[in-house]
């Protein structure tokens, strides 16, 4: 191999590099924000004489139209149309019915679903589609996101070794080989990949991967979520106990067939008991905010809002079924779909005089009423250590009343437009799902993972199909669309593929490759295969994946033929090697779930530095036993 002189330039991306790693680990300014002063300074930095050759500024800005950049972009908006259809949820649902609200139990089965699913796609893309599910988890179990996110983007990126077309190295991976084959006398030409050849090493991965969190979770993961841009936020028991001091909490009850209820309304079994019916099911289908007059067919489930003590009373006495926890009313009662808000009557209101029972107040407004607060007291059904219980619902309204509603937030979406009220509630979702448009959302999800899998179309294309689909057919608008991307990520991503081009382009990444290579000549075969792979990794920090196995893939088959190695092995190595991207935020999906989660680079050095070299010991081992 000739040898490469290290240049003026060649130091100058050095100590760009070295100073990029300074503020990601330092955190003096925000992290996208230092991407974004690296890549200025690196063009900067080009105009002086005799760097000329590290960037060209005219196309110094071409990472934000690149191919990885654009892709991301148009998964988010895929991921918001399929969330806005109610699909996500539904998804979210299914986990919790399998995995409870246990993190130990939820870690596995979130982080093997998006291995299995980033096997067949751009593990960025399996991890945006499920951002949304995981928030939705994260929210109803009260498990801070960022205990979630990390293992699930780990095992995204794991899951890309799962197959020939999981990663962007690997669907190269033959094509170089094919190349290098050219250059190799008979004996030595390396045989092409099946599309399943690697399945063992990446189940074998992904497998680590879940052990890993579900093992050591607990320490290399960060207890509390800190800036997050999405929190798991206050719930609704604490809310109402806080504000009002009503110590309640919801409740899930079963009246079982045949029971002697049967005919009777919900306000003849509970009006003996200081509790609130706020949901009802049967038959599979479920009714928020029920009508008390409502005649009871069981068998039926109940959701009932109280004191525990009160719930524990009416079930013994009527002889119900109370459940550990929210089963089929989880969905109907979680915050990211219902919660508490406040609403006032104000001057010159409709219902003042009127009474809850004189509107008819859940039929009309689709809500439940919980208290009534005036002035310095609070009237409720529930009792508090000031006030004895009121039948709040005989209560006429006043000017000024505030009344506090359980609520679908869609519905109070609605109320704020109502002139009758005036909504003081302001943190909620404001948006209305649209579950009518389910079946758009479906169709052009899977056209763009068709295009994705059947042809040969760039990927961001694919994907800005699928979104441009959901956009056109109204699943959401432009303007969600809009929101729908997390500008940070995207600048993050962008800003530094122009260091990680400047780092190939000129000649440092093949000179740091010599200088390994140096030290590692004359070492047994197994040494030099584990150099190649702890190349690859530190390399896949610096550059992108894709440019780390165009530049070491010719020189591990070159060291192999000269080691008397399997040159095969030593190409997939690298391949391989390129996923072992946890250390610092710089991977697509590290990236992605940062700013989710509220982590910091620390966090990844924390949690990324264990499962590098977990990475590195299974897969070395693993490739060496099947191939």
């Amino acid at each position: 191999m000739e040898s490469i002189a290290l240049t003026y330039p060649m130091m100058v991306v050095l100590g760009l590099l070295v100073f990029t790693v300074v503020l990601f680990v330092s955190e003096v300014v925000r992290i996208d924000f230092a991407a974004i002063l690296v890549m200025v300074m690196l063009g900067l930095f080009s105009q002086l004489p005799g760097l000329e050759s590290l960037a060209d500024v005219s196309r110094l800005f071409d990472g934000l139209a690149s191919n990885a950049v654009v892709s991301i972009i148009a998964v988010m908006i895929i991921g918001a149309g399929l969330d806005k259809t109610g699909l996500m949820s539904k998804v979210a649902g299914l986990i919790l019915q399998r995995g409870g609200s246990s993190e130990a139990r939820i870690v596995p089965i979130i982080s093997g679903t998006v291995g299995v699913i980033s096997s067949f796609m751009q593990n960025v893309g399996a991890a945006a589609l499920f951002l949304p599910v995981v928030s939705r988890i994260s929210v109803r179990t009260e498990i801070p996101l960022s205990r979630l996110l990390m293992p699930m983007g780990f095992c995204a990126i794991l899951g890309g070794t799962m197959t020939m077309v999981g990663s962007s190295p690997l669907i190269l991976l033959n094509d170089l080989i094919l190349t290098a084959n050219q250059s190799l006398p008979e004996s030595t030409q390396m045989g092409t990949f099946g599309l399943f050849s690697v399945t063992p090493v990446g189940i074998a991965l992904v497998t680590t991967g879940i052990l890993y969190f579900m093992l050591f979770g607990r320490w290399v993961l960060p207890g509390e979520q800190e800036d997050g841009d999405a929190t798991s936020g206050q719930s609704m028991s604490e809310y109402l106990k806080k504000i009002y001091g009503l110590k309640t909490d919801i409740f899930e009850i079963s009246i079982p067939a045949g029971h002697p209820v049967e005919g009777q309304s919900f306000d003849d079994v509970i009006q003996r008991y200081h509790v609130y019916i706020i949901g009802s099911a049967y038959q599979g289908k479920t009714w928020f905010a029920p009508v008390i007059q409502t005649k009871i067919t069981p068998p039926c489930r109940l959701a009932v809002l109280g004191r525990k003590k009160e719930v524990e009373h009416m079930v013994k006495n009527a002889g119900f079924t109370l459940h550990d926890g929210l089963d089929v009313f989880a969905e109907d009662y979680a915050p990211t779909k219902s919660g508490v808000a406040e609403v006032v009557i104000p001057p010159g209101s409709s219902l003042i005089g009127k009474c809850a029972h004189d509107v008819v107040f859940r039929t009309t407004y689709g809500a439940s009423m919980l208290a009534i607060h005036r002035g310095e007291e609070t009237l409720s059904l529930v009792s508090t250590e000031d006030h004895e219980p009121t039948q709040i619902a005989e209560v006429p309204f006043r000017a000024g009343d505030t009344l506090v509603i359980l609520t679908t937030w869609e519905g109070l979406t609605r109320l704020s437009r109502n002139r009758d009220f005036v909504v003081v509630t302001t943190d909620f979702p404001q948006e209305e799902l649209r579950p009518k448009k389910v079946g758009w959302a479906l169709l052009f999800f899977a056209l763009a993972l068709s295009l994705i899998l059947l042809t040969d179309l760039r990927l961001s294309l694919c994907l800005l199909t699928g979104a441009a689909g959901m956009i056109l057919t109204r699943v959401l608008d432009i303007d969600e669309a809009y929101e729908a991307v997390s500008w940070s990520t995207v600048f993050l991503l962008a800003s530094l593929i122009p260091l990680g081009q400047a780092v190939q382009t000129s000649g440092t990444a093949a000179w740091i490759a010599q200088q390994i290579l140096v030290f590692l000549d004359g070492w047994p075969l197994w040494s030099l295969q584990v150099g190649l792979a702890v190349l690859a990794t530190v390399f896949t920090l610096i550059m992108s994946n894709v440019g780390a196995t165009v530049l070491l893939v010719p020189l591990a088959v070159s060291i192999a033929v000269a080691a008397g190695g399997d040159p095969a092995l030593f190409a997939l190595t690298v391949a391989i090697s390129t996923s072992n991207s946890f250390l610092i935020p710089t991977h697509q999906v590290n990236a992605l779930i940062m700013g989710p989660a509220g982590y910091k680079v620390t966090d990844f050095i924390k949690s990324g530095g264990i499962m590098t070299i977990l990475f590195l010991i299974v897969s070395l081992l693993v490739m060496n036993l099947v191939f």
